[in-house]
């Protein structure tokens, strides 16, 4: 069975699951394009206010297929290049998409299995679930943007150690870590991970498309250029009709309901 990334829809939340059961869910040029056509298409729509990526099965991602990567030697430098640039573009897309994404890990996220969770806005994973960035175990480096994000989430000894030595990393620890949002029963990291998309589907969509831009945008401004930026998106918020709605509400001691 070829691999594939399928889409389904649950209540107001954007499912995306890879599917490669047979390889573990490894990730190829077959997810790559879909995952970036998926997630254009769900921007536009009003429809969708979250997303959630999860793998087919026990497995959220086994990161890259080994054959296809040992096969790839025997091919010109330019072809791992652009499925890397492939897979570069669905990072880049998850972290730019304006609406939250969720990831919801069952099993192991390997390689860039870990550096797609780590692109979401939130992990949502099994307590027994691991995390390795497996490629030093095979003589290769990172890709998918593994080392950007760990290198900003975790001390750097321990984000060295993890890149380095290929260590395995339970969920519970990056929990504690702050990297995990929420622990789940095995086999309950979906379930839980589309109830925390429920609860940010509740929200404005505009004021959860201005916190993310401006969490993006952070590292690489100085106080001053994020406080303008602040600025920008606070008034165009609190314009927008939606906080007509939230201010309301909250002063009438009741709930919002954003159109």
């Amino acid at each position: 069975m070829a691999a594939e990334l399928r889409s389904t829809v649950e209540g107001r939340t954007l499912v995306l699951t890879i599917s490669n059961p047979e390889h573990r869910n490894a990730l190829g040029p077959e997810i790559y394009a879909p995952g970036v056509e998926a997630l254009n298409a769900a921007e536009s729509s009003p429809e969708v206010r979250s997303v959630v990526i999860t793998g087919e099965g026990a497995t959220f991602c086994a990161g890259g297929d080994l054959q296809r990567l040992q096969a790839n030697r025997q091919k010109p430098p330019e072809v791992q290049a652009e499925s890397i640039e492939s897979l570069h573009n669905w990072i880049e897309a998850i972290r730019a998409f304006p609406k939250p994404v969720i990831a919801a890990v069952e099993g192991a996220a390997a390689g860039a299995g870990f550096s797609v969770a780590l692109a979401c806005d939130c992990i949502v994973a099994a307590r027994d679930a691991v995390f390795v960035m497996a490629y030093s175990s095979v003589a290769l480096s990172p890709d998918g943007g593994g080392s950007w994000s760990l290198a900003r989430l975790l001390p750097r000894p321990l984000a060295a150690e993890l890149l380095l030595a290929g260590e395995r990393i339970g969920a519970q620890r990056l929990h504690a870590l702050g990297v995990v949002n929420r622990l789940a029963d095995t086999g309950g990291a979906l379930a839980e991970a589309l109830a925390l998309a429920d609860k940010l589907n509740a929200r404005a969509p505009n004021a959860l498309a201005s916190a993310k831009e401006l969490l993006n945008e952070a590292p690489g401004h100085t106080l001053t250029e994020h406080l303008a930026m602040e600025r920008e998106h606070f008034v165009r918020n609190l314009h927008h009709p939606n906080a007509g709605i939230g201010i309301a509400a909250f002063l009438d001691k009741q709930t919002p309901r954003y159109p």
